[in-house]
């Protein structure tokens, strides 16, 4: 879900700026209400629907689910049901989106 937003330095017009935020606003748009999968730093997992996010990253899921980790690679044991979690984006480590949900997903990524 990493989206980059360049910087074109200082310049005399700024088209290319807005429409470059307006670009990333849209894509995160469509990301809303999809399933996710966020690690963190201390080794846990969150899956569970994007709801939002702000300026600092952090993040909000809904119907979130906790996997610890595991000692076992092939083990993932038995989730926690959280409910409603805000992962500060300190702790954020990788977003994955669920592939089913990204094929309807509008924006995001052009061809599929």
């Amino acid at each position: 879900m990493a989206t980059m937003i360049e910087e074109n330095g200082p310049s005399s017009h700024e088209q290319p700026e807005v429409s470059s935020s307006s670009q990333a606003r849209q894509k995160l748009e469509g990301l809303l209400n999809k399933n996710m999968r966020i690690r963190m730093t201390d080794g846990r997992t969150l899956v569970g629907l994007f709801l939002c996010t702000d300026r600092d990253c952090n993040v909000i899921l809904g119907s979130a689910q906790e996997f610890l980790k595991s000692t076992d690679t092939f083990s993932q044991g038995e989730p926690r049901v959280l409910g409603l979690a805000m992962i500060p984006g300190h702790h954020v480590v990788s977003i994955e989106v669920e592939a089913d949900s990204l094929d309807d997903a509008q924006g995001f990524g052009g061809n599929h």
